[in-house]
C-alpha cells in the first residue's frame, strides 16, 4: 500500500525524508537548524525539520524514535509515536528528550542530523456506541500488571 504524501520545504536547508533500504517501514527525517542545538540530560526540545506535509485522507504519519539514537545516546522522541494528522499543514517539529542523567552527556543536534523516523499508516475510525453493559471477556477489568511480568 502506498500513501500519497506531498512535501513542502519551508526552509531551503531542509532535507526530504529518506528510506535507507527498500523494505524499511520508517523513513528518516532530519533536523533543519541554523546552528547546533545542545540537548542536556533531562531536557526536551522541539527540533524543526523545515518540512510540511499534505497526507492523504485515511492515513496518518507516526513520528518515532530512531533505535540507534535511543541505544547509543539515550535520545528519544518524547511523545512516541507522535501523530501527524492528514489535515495538519504546519511544520513538522520533533520533540526530542535526552534520557541520560546518569552519564551527564550533552547531545548536540546539527543541521541534517537524522533525528526521527516517520511511519505512514492507514486509519481506522471508531463508531462509539453508548452501552449500559459491556460483554464479558476473558481478561475482564484486569489492568496494569494483571498478566504478570
Amino acid at each position: 500500500m502506498i500513501a500519497k504524501v506531498q512535501v513542502k520545504k519551508l526552509n531551503p536547508k531542509a532535507f526530504l525524508p529518506l528510506y535507507a533500504n527498500p523494505g524499511d517501514a520508517g523513513c528518516d527525517v532530519c533536523a533543519c537548524l541554523d546552528e547546533p542545538l545542545i540537548l542536556s540530560p533531562g531536557e526536551r526540545v522541539l527540533v524543526p525539520t523545515g518540512l510540511a506535509f499534505a497526507i492523504q485522507d485515511g492515513f496518518e504519519c507516526q513520528v518515532r524514535s530512531r533505535s540507534g539514537l535511543a541505544l547509543k545516546h539515550g535520545v528519544v522522541v518524547l511523545n512516541s509515536p507522535g501523530t501527524i494528522d492528514s489535515g495538519y499543514r504546519g511544520e513538522l517539529g520533533v520533540v526530542l528528550f535526552n534520557t541520560n542523567p546518569k552519564y551527564n552527556w550533552d547531545f548536540v543536534i546539527k543541521n541534517g542530523d537524522r533525528i526521527a523516523q516517520l511511519v505512514f499508516a492507514p486509519i481506522v475510525k471508531a463508531h462509539f456506541v453508548l452501552s449500559d453493559e459491556l460483554p464479558d471477556s476473558h481478561r475482564g477489568s484486569g489492568g496494569f500488571g494483571s498478566t504478570g511480568v
